[in-house]
């Protein structure tokens, strides 16, 4: 089993995919309960939703479920959120907060996960990015996420349909976060926040280097947006997903074509 998928492109632009894998090894699987094989925690049809929007693009994606490990949490399992419900490196619950595990691991076994799949994605990750940067003289990583719309666990109310998280601005040029935020207000069928419950995870903080040419933004999206039912089997809706596309595709063009102006 590869832990990561990678393909090259020759623009500037990188997408991340840390959530579109179910992959789980037997033994991961057999430790589950019920309530985690039903894997509900995944990023639904991202990779499927992406495809083919714009040519020379460089996609990441890891193959294994989050369940194994979250590829888009810090490495020493330090909470993005202090304060607020989250899950960990390995998570315990679900974004319910219902257990997910029979037999939880341990810290070496979340170590060796960590060795086997955390470290790996991040290996492409990071070689990427830098193969894009020497080639261009800026990369762009654009994580790429979706989520339920209704989890009370983790924030109140209905999310917006574009969750886009800069850090607070800290991770990517401010032209970059205007150009998103605007292509997103602009498709009025959609509701937008800028920096909201979702600032950005770890892929967007660790990465997310302006001053070296380095842009990282997280795009975490409502799956109301694109599947027929946010529950099992969570299927993808192909007249709500390509009114989509058209939105997301417009946010790539941008990007591309505001790139040259952000050359080191």
């Amino acid at each position: 089993m590869i832990p990561v998928e990678v393909t090259e492109g020759a623009g500037p632009l990188i997408l991340g995919m840390p959530h579109t894998g179910t992959f789980l090894p037997p033994e991961i699987l057999a430790s589950l309960n019920a309530r985690g094989r039903m894997l509900a925690d995944t990023d639904w049809h991202i990779d499927q939703l992406y495809k083919d929007l714009l040519p020379d693009v460089t996609i990441v994606r890891a193959t294994f479920h989050r369940y194994v490990i979250d590829a888009n949490r810090p490495p020493d399992g330090e909470s993005l959120y202090p304060g607020q419900n989250t899950t960990g490196l390995v998570p315990l619950t679900d974004f319910d907060g219902v257990p997910i595990w029979d037999v939880p691991p341990g810290a070496a076994e979340v170590e060796e996960r960590r060795q086997r799949f955390h470290q790996p994605y991040h290996a492409a990750l990071a070689a990427q990015v830098g193969r894009v940067r020497a080639a261009q003289g800026v990369a762009l990583l654009y994580d790429c996420h979706s989520i339920r719309s209704r989890i009370p666990f983790l924030f109140e109310g209905v999310l917006p349909d574009f969750n886009i998280g800069t850090v607070n601005g800290a991770s990517c040029d401010a032209r970059i976060e205007r150009l998103v935020a605007e292509t997103c207000t602009k498709a009025t069928a959609y509701r937008t926040i800028l920096n909201g419950r979702f600032k950005g995870g770890w892929t967007t903080r660790h990465y997310g280097k302006p001053e070296q040419g380095v842009h990282a933004i997280q795009m975490e999206l409502a799956q109301s947006t694109h599947l027929a039912s946010e529950a099992p089997p969570f299927a993808y809706d192909p007249v709500k997903a390509e009114r989509l596309r058209d939105g997301l595709r417009a946010i790539l063009e941008g990007l591309v074509a505001l790139a040259p102006q952000l050359r080191a």
